[in-house]
């Protein structure tokens, strides 16, 4: 084995250095995870509430139906959407990590860069959908 001839300093990254801080694909999906996570448990009971609405009687379905059609309502469905795609997709590549598959740093990124690949089309063919395209 050959040593370095300078020994290799660890220091923590002042607040400030955070934006320039470049994390690898797996640190960003790992983040993006818990994000997507914590969106969908905090949105949780206002969708609910909407379910319920919607299923209540025709006028209140039809209510919410105006209501949906706005731009914005359009883009905040689809951040929602984005996050459950982006958490199922990231929740299948832990689970496949819990089982000891693909764990070196190399595969680790390819997995990364997967939830990636997968996830973002199946955004945009939401949005497609949503926004009238088909």
């Amino acid at each position: 084995m050959s040593e370095s001839s300078t020994p290799r300093r660890f220091t923590n990254i002042h607040v400030l250095q955070i934006i320039r801080y470049r994390l690898p694909a797996a640190g960003v999906v790992s983040i993006l995870h818990r994000v997507s996570g914590a969106m969908m448990f905090l949105l949780l009971p206002f969708i609910l509430y909407l379910f319920d609405l919607s299923i209540t009687s025709e006028i209140s379905f039809d209510s919410l139906k105006g209501f949906t059609s706005h731009w914005f309502v359009k883009l905040l469905i689809l951040a929602v959407s984005w996050g459950y795609l982006h958490h199922f997709c990231g929740g299948i590549r832990h689970l496949i990590m819990d089982a000891h598959i693909g764990l070196s740093k190399e595969e680790a990124r390819k997995s990364a860069h997967m939830v990636f690949l997968v996830s973002v089309p199946l955004t945009l063919l939401v949005a497609l959908k949503l926004f009238g395209a088909f």
